[in-house]
């Protein structure tokens, strides 16, 4: 069973940083392409960046600098490295993979070519 399961999350001051990770189970992740995402309430999902297999990594602005992707492919294990946290950055931040099919390896365009997906671990940041 293809599963993807967050950790890490948690409640951090302005300024802090936290560490999520993204285990993989049931597939070799090193095939794939990673990416992370958040969601806030009333706000669209967001994504945060992606990685390909090779580990060439792509960040929207809002994160460029702050925020750091890696992966670990003998323990089937992905990283977001969240630094100089905001408020704004408070969301659910969910991993996910690329569809079966295609260039499951390299990073896709759209979060609606994310096939498989975490349930997600919560991050707050507040004084």
């Amino acid at each position: 069973q293809v599963q993807l399961v967050e950790s890490g999350g948690g409640l951090v001051q302005p300024g802090g940083s936290l560490r999520l990770s993204c285990a993989a189970s049931g597939f070799t992740l090193e095939n794939y392409a990673i990416g992370w995402f958040r969601q806030a309430p009333g706000i669209e999902r967001e994504g945060v960046g992606c990685i390909t297999n090779d580990g060439t990594s792509y960040y929207p602005d809002s994160v460029q600098g702050r925020f750091t992707l890696s992966r670990d492919n003998v323990k089937n294990t992905a990283y977001l490295q969240m630094n100089s946290l905001k408020p704004e950055d408070t969301a659910v931040y969910f991993c996910a993979t690329p569809h079966e099919g295609g260039f499951p390896y390299l990073c896709p365009r759209s979060a609606s070519d994310f096939g498989s997906w975490g349930q997600g671990t919560q991050v707050t940041v507040s004084s």
